[in-house]
């Protein structure tokens, strides 16, 4: 009873611990595989046993690879503009050491422009992000990552956007990754160019991924236009002392990108007051103090804090009176 009882313990704490994680293509290339049979007889009233001859073979290569791009959404950038970064993740998905040429393809069809290629760098202190003057620039044949099984390296595609392209625009720049063992058909035997002399097989890859990055026009444009109303102490619209100016700025982000942190600063005129509590932000009161909201009035400046703008338009108004 305390047997069984102790298995049931045994079993139920091995089903409670988390599985392990499978290598990428199982046992490692050139590890002995070794194995004998035994036989036992009677002879007469004697046992017998008998070993067979043992055999061993060494485990295959497996020749597989995946290539995946990482930045999480459309790298944006304007005409002209240089050094947009498109990260990509190669790992060595077979059961031994392997070495990956790469190329890039600009030429892909279904965009509207073709980047033009900076050049690929690899990631040289490990850290998933392209470090300039850190990170080492690729040469085929010269630096081809070669990884153990399993190990992944982050790789750098750096492009520059031509002149001439339209806002929202799609240019797509390709990242092929293969092992310089060979490729080919799932199966496909290259003989001891595997690890320690093993014969190397291509995998279910092919030996070879693909993955493509996508570079977007995100052009954004912010106009200001300023405009003013007069009310006079006798209900006219003359410029008087006394009279209230009512000042409305309208600022109107145009575009697919996005302006970041729009801050309109906005002097009070030499010769007028500034008119307690009249800041506004599209109809919305702010407080003249500098404090929790987005705007304030402060050494005889009206500051207003707009955040991001895409493709909006947001209006701000105060009023002074004429000294």
């Amino acid at each position: 009873m305390r047997r069984i009882l102790l298995l049931l313990i045994v079993a139920s704490a091995l089903w409670l611990l988390p599985a392990l994680p499978a290598l990428a293509a199982g046992t490692a290339a050139g590890t002995n595989i070794t194995n004998k049979a035994s036989v036992s007889f009677v002879v007469d009233t004697t046992t017998v046993n008998q070993d067979s001859n043992e055999v061993t073979l060494q485990v295959a290569e497996v020749l597989d690879v995946t290539l995946a791009w990482q930045d999480s959404s459309n790298i944006l950038g304007k005409a002209g503009e240089t050094g947009k970064v498109a990260t990509f993740l190669l790992t060595n998905t077979g059961n031994g050491g392997e070495a990956f040429t790469l190329t890039v393809d600009n030429g892909l069809g279904g965009d509207h422009f073709d980047p033009t290629l900076s050049g690929v760098y690899l990631d040289a202190n490990d850290n998933g992000q392209y470090d300039a003057g850190t990170d080492t620039l690729y040469g085929a044949g010269v630096n081809d990552p070669a990884l153990a099984a399993d190990a992944s390296i982050a790789l750098f595609v750096v492009n520059n956007i031509p002149a001439g392209v339209n806002d929202s625009d799609l240019g797509k720049s390709g990242l092929t990754a293969v092992a310089k063992t060979g490729t080919g058909a799932p199966g496909t035997a290259f003989a001891g160019a595997g690890d320690g002399g093993v014969n190397a097989v291509v995998g279910a890859t092919g030996a070879g991924a693909s993955d493509e990055a996508t570079l977007q026009i995100s052009a954004v444009d912010v106009t200001v236009v300023k405009s003013q109303s007069v009310v006079d102490p006798y209900g006219g619209s003359e410029p008087m002392p006394a009279a209230v100016v009512t000042y409305s700025i309208e600022l109107t982000a145009t575009g697919s990108g996005t302006a970041k942190t729009v801050t309109l600063t906005d002097p009070i005129p030499a010769s007028t007051t500034y008119v307690d509590d009249s800041l506004k932000v599209d109809g919305g009161a702010l407080t003249d103090a500098t404090d929790g909201d987005a705007g304030e009035v402060a050494g005889d400046t009206v500051t207003v804090r707009l955040g991001d703008l895409q493709d909006t338009a947001k209006t701000v108004t105060f009023q002074v009176t004429i000294d």
